[in-house]
């Protein structure tokens, strides 16, 4: 009930203090506490607003607008705090300017570089050899048939007409000699002849004697049988058919009994004492191919320095023995449907152990020697080889990557910082153990480290990853960052002291006393495994891994200078100084 003065009666305050605040403020708790876990559960989304507003951070100092902060050994870490650190090596980052890692030129002739940590490299099994000046073979290998040398291919034939009373060889294949007797032709205009000789020898008719002496010659009868004709005193009616070469009956015409006429062929006879052999060459071989005219006859070749060419041909008919030939003719034509020229060997054949239709392994070498004394018909060198002597500058096959456009080539600037260079080479050649190299023409120098063994994969770490092709070796400016390790488990020293203490104790502080590898110069020992000891000139060397063997055995004396040199800074550095 209310009093006359309008107050609200005290039971309906404590009804609404009940009611309403009480539940309030016991409320405000659950609230607050909503709050609180709803704030730590979009902490990472607070701190993106946070960056995305340009929120000062009082938790370090930041880059600054046109500046970032980067990790020198690993490029594509950036960020724009200083205190960061890289994920992967845990170092500090050092500060550049913004693009700074991308829009600085590289050296002329340069396409991009990149910077590999000794790990990666030992992962990718890089190797490197020094452009060199080295002895050079141009080798084309090809596929040829062997063939008959038309050029002592005869052919035997009638030369009067008669009957074929007698085949001597009657089977193709069949060896003779020159002078055998192949045939015995009987001609009824043979006797004629012959009883005009006689008569005109018996009436002292030296015209008409001479005129029957030579009709017979014509007809292949041999002088002696012409004498024995006149001695006789009676003409004969028989043609003996003698072979003009020593050679194979490759194809017989006649048969016994059978008439001809004159001139009708009888055998064809091939002399195998030498073969060709038909090969093809494609047309980009070509150049290595001087013309000197097509002329006709055995002496003059269709080549200029076809005898500079040696040619050896092997066939699985004779495994292991090679013949010797040169190079004799080059068709005038290209085969539309193959793309190639053919061309044309001569080689002796010593016992007639080359038949025509075998299938012969050609190969054709000339030293680079000739090739660079080849001439374009403006006086210019066909080949711009770099020569010193009889050795031209080459790098190995396995160094170059070709794009299609262009050819690249990856040299080592300093310890794990490779720059692919764009170069200009020659064709393709033969070292003396057999491998392949290409001769420089430009683009390398005498003495530049190559890698030789792992340059696709430094290719494609360039191309999977375009940040690794800018320049970022020291970014900064200044000092490098100080190493920074993560307090975890994997920390880097407890790796390197657990793998120190597999060593014995007196090859441990030589090791501790060596610090790095020699090979992989920013390697710690003790970082990539247990450390591997080398002898090398009765000296103890450490390296950080197995790939790093073979170079330092290959290079001790740099090995024992690097080792000097690492030992004397290990004494001059104080007591308590970090590893370096």
């Amino acid at each position: 009930m209310s009093n006359s003065k309008g107050e609200i009666p005290s039971a309906r305050i404590g009804l609404f203090r009940l009611l309403v605040l009480t539940p309030l403020a016991r409320l405000r708790f659950v609230f607050l506490l909503g709050i609180i876990g709803l704030a730590l559960a979009k902490w990472e989304t607070l701190l993106s607003l946070k960056e995305k507003w340009g929120w000062k951070s009082q938790a370090g100092e930041t880059a600054g607008d046109g500046f970032e902060y980067f990790c020198p050994m690993h490029p594509t870490v950036v960020s724009s705090k200083k205190t960061d650190k890289c994920p992967i090596c845990f170092m500090g980052l050092s500060k550049r300017k913004q693009g700074a890692g991308k829009g600085e030129a590289l050296p002329p002739g340069a396409v991009s570089r990149v910077q590999l940590t000794p790990y990666r490299m030992v992962l990718a099994g890089v190797r490197t050899r020094a452009v060199s000046y080295v002895p050079l073979v141009k080798s084309i290998q090809t596929v040829g048939t062997v063939e008959f040398d038309e050029r002592e291919l005869k052919q035997v034939a009638a030369r009067v007409k008669g009957r074929i009373e007698k085949l001597l060889v009657n089977q193709t294949g069949q060896m003779v000699h020159q002078g055998d007797e192949l045939a015995v032709l009987y001609s009824p205009d043979m006797a004629v002849t012959a009883q005009n000789l006689l008569d005109a020898k018996k009436n002292g008719n030296p015209f008409l004697e001479k005129n029957a002496r030579e009709r017979l010659e014509l007809w292949g009868i041999a002088p002696e049988e012409i004498e024995k004709i006149l001695r006789g005193g009676m003409p004969t009616h028989r043609i003996a058919i003698r072979s003009p070469i020593t050679g194979h009956v490759i194809r017989k015409f006649a048969k016994e009994g059978q008439y001809l006429e004159e001139g009708a062929p009888l055998y064809d006879v091939a002399n195998l004492e030498k073969v060709w052999i038909l090969a093809q060459l494609y047309e980009d071989e070509l150049g290595f191919f001087t013309p000197a005219g097509h002329k006709n006859g055995k002496e003059s070749m269709s080549l200029g320095n076809s005898g500079r060419w040696k040619v050896t041909a092997t066939t699985r008919a004779w495994p292991g023995e090679k013949f010797q030939g040169v190079l004799s003719f080059i068709y005038p034509h290209v085969d539309q449907e193959s793309r190639t020229l053919s061309v044309r060997f001569e080689m002796d054949n010593p016992g007639n152990q080359l038949r025509p239709g075998m299938t012969m392994q050609v190969q054709l070498e000339m030293d680079a020697k000739d090739l660079a004394g080849l001439k374009k018909p403006d006086a210019k060198p066909l080949f711009p080889l770099q020569s010193r002597g009889e050795k031209f500058l080459a790098i190995p096959e396995d160094c170059v990557i070709d794009t299609g456009s262009r050819k690249v080539v990856y040299k080592q600037e300093s310890p794990g910082v490779f720059l692919g260079v764009a170069v200009e080479l020659g064709p393709r050649m033969k070292l003396p153990d057999g491998q392949f190299a290409f001769p420089v023409y430009s683009g390398l120098k005498e003495g530049e480290e190559l890698v030789t063994q792992g340059a696709f994969l430094v290719d494609a770490e360039t191309r999977l990853n375009p940040a690794l092709g800018s320049i970022y070796f020291g970014g900064s400016g200044g000092k490098p960052a100080a190493n920074v390790r993560p307090t975890t488990p994997s920390d880097e020293e407890a790796t390197i002291a657990a793998n120190l203490a597999k060593l014995s104790p007196a090859d441990r502080a030589l090791a501790k006393e060596q610090g790095l590898c020699v090979i992989q110069e920013k390697s710690r020992l003790g970082s990539m495994g247990v450390p591997i000891k080398l002898m090398l000139e009765s000296q103890p060397v450490f390296v950080c891994c197995d790939g790093c063997q073979d170079d330092a055995k290959a290079n001790q004396a740099k090995s024992l200078q690097r080792v000097k040199e690492l030992k004397a800074k290990s004494k001059e550095k104080p007591k308590g100084g970090s590893q370096p």
